[in-house]
């Protein structure tokens, strides 16, 4: 009965650096001559492998999702709401408040016995659509040419993607 008390070492066995620090190594490590060569060429003579081509460096830009065109866009078409929603709800605002408080102002005649609070009810509509009109006035002076810069952005981006 032959007992062999080494165990058998695996193929997959890391390799292990020469354990004599003070001894050269017999197996010299011969350094690359070129980045892209293997470490030892088979034959000396023979001529290294060509440089892979480099890409082109394209000029940076942030992606359009992180763009600050948006952000300007956003910022834009928020005041644009606030401003047109503000114009329509602080006139009816305006209107309830005097009819719960100054009843005296809404009583009075203006003229041919019109009351004053008729006359304020019928300005309402006037001033919705006065409303409406300043939100389509900021929209075409503000809003939209942000708008259409950032979409011609987005349509060249899709351009140089594809």
């Amino acid at each position: 009965m032959s007992h062999d008390p080494y165990p058998p070492v695996p193929s997959s066995y890391p390799s292990v650096p020469y354990p004599y620090p003070s001894v050269r190594s017999p197996y010299p490590s011969v350094p690359s001559p070129h980045p892209s060569a293997p470490a030892q060429l088979t034959y000396p003579w023979q001529p290294l492998p060509p440089e892979p081509p480099r890409p082109r460096p394209r000029p940076h830009r942030t992606p359009l999702g992180h763009h600050s065109d948006l952000r300007v866009l956003r910022t834009a078409y928020r005041w644009q709401r606030r401003t047109a929603t503000l114009t329509a709800l602080g006139y009816f605002t305006l209107f309830l408040v005097l009819s719960a408080f100054a009843p005296d102002v809404m009583t009075t005649t203006v003229s041919d016995g019109i009351p004053a609070g008729l006359l304020l009810a019928l300005l309402q509509l006037p001033v919705t659509w006065l409303a409406i009109a300043l939100y389509e006035h900021t929209a075409r002076r503000q809003v939209d040419p942000i708008a259409d810069r950032i979409r011609k952005q987005a349509e060249l981006d899709a351009r140089r993607g594809a």
